[in-house]
């Protein structure tokens, strides 16, 4: 097997990379959330339980799930579109709304009177999250709204340059779909990626990479991965079993891991110093890798550049985003990180887990 190396960055191809994310356009796939926030405050504890009680000083909502991949493109300065299902429900409208405002397209996502919007709700009080209210629909899509998103996903491919597919596991993303949907992808020579869950995993031949982290890897190849060596293994079967471009492998506190054809192994660490928050990152890697592939990029400079954004935005408190600017300072060696506020703050010392088990 290859031995993996530590890819030589050049600085000045990282900038011009970055420079051009404002040209290709991205399409995102799959399961749309709502992320509402209620930041507080805690004096006391409950006389009724031994619970604390928030005082109230603000709330916020941000896109999550694909919607949050979505944002994350566009905060780098892509361009984007959103094909999804949400219900017809307040929470939907808040959504679309909400996407709407930054520039994040529309027209594909659904709404469905049948399903409720999936809604996540955090209370955070003192930059602590002290308890998460999940609102949702998981059942799959019936057949009916499967056509019409195979007709809008159809629709939306004649304008863009790249496919991003986000299963959440929130229902949107069936087998019916994927089996209508990436072929024709394919036979459009469309760029794609997949954030996958395990049991579509055979659906995904051909892409041009996945990006799961260690556990969902080790789910696919039906072993522990602990080692190195192990992990190597496990990114170069699934690249043959799938005959994709790369897996892009985030390990957490280990950084990445890029198989790709031929069996080059590019090992990428980590970079985060600080870390308030993890929730988000996997979505901020994908973002990111396809924009930097999308924008002309190697493999190994996509994930280079992702695994900087990553690194960006676990810095920072709630679900939150990179922007070009701060992937600049990066490359420059500042330190500088803003929360999901625009606050400074002053985090614990910690690595990224790039998991998607929050949702």
């Amino acid at each position: 097997m290859t031995t993996p190396v530590v890819p030589r960055l050049n600085p000045e191809r990282l900038r011009r990379l970055i420079a051009a994310f404002s040209k290709p356009k991205i399409l995102v796939v799959g399961d749309c959330m709502l992320d509402e926030f209620i930041w507080g405050q805690v004096n006391r504890i409950s006389p009724e339980a031994p619970v604390p009680v928030v005082w109230v000083q603000s709330e916020s909502v941000m896109p999550g799930g694909a919607a949050n991949v979505a944002n994350n493109i566009r905060s780098l300065g892509g361009r984007v579109q959103m094909a999804g299902v949400i219900g017809t429900d307040p929470w939907g409208d808040t959504l679309v709304e909400t996407l709407t405002k930054r520039g994040i397209g529309t027209e594909g996502l659904l709404r469905e009177p049948s399903r409720a919007t999936t809604v996540k709700t955090r209370v955070i009080a003192h930059h602590q999250q002290v308890v998460r209210v999940d609102r949702e629909s998981r059942p799959a899509l019936n057949p009916a709204i499967v056509k019409r998103m195979a007709g809008a996903v159809r629709k939306q491919l004649e304008t863009v340059d790249a496919v991003i597919i986000e299963d959440y596991g929130k229902g949107v993303i069936t087998r019916e779909l994927l089996q209508q949907v990436v072929p024709l992808m394919r036979s459009r020579r469309k760029l794609i990626t997949v954030d996958p869950k395990e049991e579509h995993f055979d659906l995904y031949q051909e892409v041009t990479a996945i990006t799961p982290n260690r556990a969902e890897a080790s789910a696919m190849v039906g072993r522990r991965l602990e080692t190195e060596q192990e992990v190597r293994q496990a990114g170069g079967e699934l690249v043959r079993r799938l005959r994709c471009e790369a897996v892009v492998m985030t390990l957490g506190e280990d950084g990445m891991c890029v198989m790709e054809q031929h069996g080059r192994c590019t090992r990428i660490p980590t970079v985060a110093q600080e870390v308030f928050d993890v929730a988000g990152a996997g979505d901020t890697v994908i973002a990111t890798l396809t924009l930097a592939l999308a924008s002309g990029a190697s493999m190994p400079e996509a994930a280079v550049l992702a695994n900087y954004a990553a690194g960006i935005v676990v810095g920072k408190l709630g679900v939150a985003t990179a922007a070009p600017e701060e992937l600049l300072a990066k490359l420059d060696g500042t330190t500088t990180r803003r929360t999901a506020h625009g606050a400074r703050r002053t985090a614990r010392n910690r690595p990224p887990a790039f998991s998607r088990n929050r949702r």
